[in-house]
């Protein structure tokens, strides 16, 4: 396949083929079987180096265009696999590398389980007089199973908060309840494994 595609940005293995680059859009969304916004399928594609930016805007205009990708939402912003990208992904998933396909959908399913952890698990930053109330919310489903406020200084730390909150809210869960349920052995192993997971 020849190089028809600009390369700006792209790491090694990544694609530089306007073919391909419109082969891995159709083998995301039909991999993932859920509607992705724009922004999400252009992070996704450049935070892992898999192709040019205004390549892959072009790849999913065209996509559009033809009907191959589906727009919907109030501003046509989710995208969606039609049956003809499912087929083109189906039919040509062995032109893209291994290595792409794996980090790319590897790359969706995490936006995907972040996108939900924040959806079920509402953080609301509020202005005081003197900084931010950040109020985290821990769902059981249908309930709160937990919601606390924190008084910050300013806009960046509230924000640091909520993203770290987000990380792992089921994690913030399980340590606040050891602590005040004086369970130190699961805050123990809690803090362990956090200590591990960032080695």
């Amino acid at each position: 396949m020849g190089f028809d595609a600009f390369t700006g940005g792209v790491e090694p293995g990544g694609l530089r083929s306007k073919n391909e680059i419109r082969i891995l859009i159709c083998y995301l969304l039909s991999s993932l079987d859920a509607p992705l916004s724009k922004n999400d399928i252009l992070n996704i594609i450049q935070d892992n180096g898999l192709a040019n930016y205004f390549e892959v805007t072009d790849a999913l205009a065209e996509l559009t265009e033809k009907g191959n990708v589906i727009v919907s939402g109030e501003n046509g912003e989710l995208c969606s696999a039609s049956s003809t990208a499912r087929m083109i992904a189906k039919q040509l998933d062995k032109a893209l590398p291994h290595v792409v396909r794996d980090k790319a959908v590897a790359a969706a399913i995490n936006l995907l389980a972040r996108t939900k952890r924040e959806r079920e698990n509402k953080v609301e930053i509020t202005k005081t007089e003197r900084g931010y109330n950040v109020v985290c919310h821990i769902s059981g489903g249908d309930m709160d199973l937990m919601n606390f406020t924190l008084h910050v200084p300013d806009m960046y730390q509230a924000n640091m908060v909520k993203n770290n909150f987000h990380q792992s809210p089921e994690n913030v869960y399980r340590m606040l309840l050891a602590l005040v349920t004086g369970n130190s052995e699961m805050a123990a192993d809690i803090l362990k494994d956090h200590m591990a997971a960032l080695k």
